[in-house]
């Protein structure tokens, strides 16, 4: 066999790991490993399997993933997010969905403190699902409002998934930070858009709440959101005027919660404890699968099978819109069986390559590339996100009717990736302020 059918060989190979539930970290550099192996020795690859995972680690702006991280934990373990929703309730309760409105705007709030989708549902389930069911909002609408809206995690700043690609990518994580922060917004405006419009036409989804909210509730309410809006505004004030860099931002970040949960007096040995060892395993999994796409993209360079399938996709001519169409929607498919990390560092170094070659704007690929990874996290019939909300809800809410409760918020999602992909200028122009 030629070192390209080696390569091409290894790679179905891999496929059929992952189709077989292997762990994604592991299949990847088993087969990064064994392939190398395969092609120059076993000294050659021992020495690979020293070399790269340090070379892969040492990256120094890794170090911001478990300082968001920290961040993130440290927030949730002290409660410093709680008065997010009902701060949000207070002020859009009059709107048609005016809950299901809340709990979009509540889980953007959290978003900014975490960077995790399923965090972000999991958190705002507890809070948001009970008070939509107390005031007989359909169950399908609640739950998934809270399960579509947990993507915008992801989206807005702090983003793990940016982090990871920026650095496999090479390319700024503020630029990377400015782009996911407009589309994370946009999001959010879509979907309290689609909230108001299903409850305006069919007022029994989501009935109106009873009661008038004076002027000091509504005071009372903004003064509790305060932790959080300080801890955003030190982090990303700082950050995007230039103060420090996002790698610098995670420990300012980390401090500020610490900081923050200590005056609010919640700052507990056991938040500490919980917040440190989840921030530990997390951090883990992400360096071994991050580890293994680096070890899989020096296998497909030494075997030159990653650049012969560019060769390959370049070579029938198409127009770039047909190659990012077609690389969509094989992020849609990966979505409906992979989580949102794995998916991207197995399939980075095959369509990296290819994205460059077609003169693409990495910077607007990584942007796009998050949302449709955050789609595959409300798709069946893996959608992580619709499972940490049955987790939530129970045996109260079947599985089918939150599936259902997400459909239109997909729709939603599809129909911001085709203006994506039409007009890049709405990632790519908050970045641009970023030079």
């Amino acid at each position: 066999m030629s070192e390209i059918e080696i390569g091409i060989a290894f790679i179905a190979i891999l496929i059929a790991l992952i189709l077989m539930r292997i762990p994604i970290g592991i299949a990847l550099i088993a087969v990064a490993f064994c392939g190398i192996w395969s092609l120059l020795g076993w000294r050659i690859a021992w020495g690979t399997l020293g070399i790269v995972p340090y070379q892969f680690a040492a990256n120094w702006v890794l170090s911001s993933v478990p300082a968001f991280l920290f961040m993130g934990f440290i927030c949730y373990h002290t409660r410093l997010t709680q008065g997010l929703f009902d701060a949000a309730r207070v002020w859009l309760s009059g709107l048609p969905g005016g809950l299901a409105v809340a709990s979009v705007c509540g889980c953007a709030g959290f978003a900014a403190v975490t960077g995790s989708s399923v965090a972000c549902s999991a958190a705002m389930g507890r809070i948001a699902i009970p008070e939509m069911m107390r005031h007989r909002y359909a169950p399908e609408l609640a739950t998934g409002t809270v399960a579509a809206a947990g993507t915008i995690g992801a989206l807005i700043p702090p983003s793990i998934l940016m982090i990871i690609y920026g650095v496999i990518a090479q390319v700024p994580i503020g630029k990377l930070f400015m782009g996911g922060l407009s589309i994370g917004l946009l999001t959010m405006l879509l979907y309290v858009l689609l909230i108001v419009l299903r409850a305006h036409l069919n007022p029994a989804l989501a009935p109106r709440v009873d009661g008038i909210v004076s002027g000091a509730d509504r005071l009372r309410a903004l003064a509790a959101v305060w932790p959080v809006a300080l801890i955003f505004l030190g982090v990303f004030v700082g950050l995007f005027s230039g103060a420090f860099t996002p790698t610098e931002a995670g420990s300012v970040g980390a401090v500020l919660s610490m900081v923050v949960a200590f005056l609010k007096r919640r700052l507990t040995f056991q938040a500490i404890r919980k917040a440190t060892l989840e921030t530990l395993t997390t951090t883990a999994a992400l360096i071994i699968i991050g580890i293994g796409a680096s070890l899989l993209t020096r296998f497909l360079a030494l075997s030159g099978s990653g650049d012969a399938l560019t060769r390959a996709v370049l070579s029938f001519g198409a127009d770039p819109l047909f190659i990012i169409l077609g690389i969509c929607l094989i992020y849609l498919v990966l979505g409906l069986f992979l989580e949102p990390l794995g998916a991207m560092l197995l399939t980075l170094p095959v369509v990296l390559p290819i994205v460059d070659g077609t003169g693409l704007d990495l910077v607007w690929f990584g942007i796009l590339l998050t949302k449709l990874l955050e789609i595959g996290m409300i798709t069946p019939p893996i959608g992580m996100n619709v499972f940490v909300i049955k987790g939530v809800v129970g045996d109260l809410v079947p599985l089918g009717r939150i599936l259902r409760g997400v459909v239109p918020f997909i729709a939603v999602d599809l129909v911001l990736v085709g203006l994506l992909i039409v007009f890049p200028a709405i990632a790519l122009l908050a970045p641009h302020w970023a030079k």
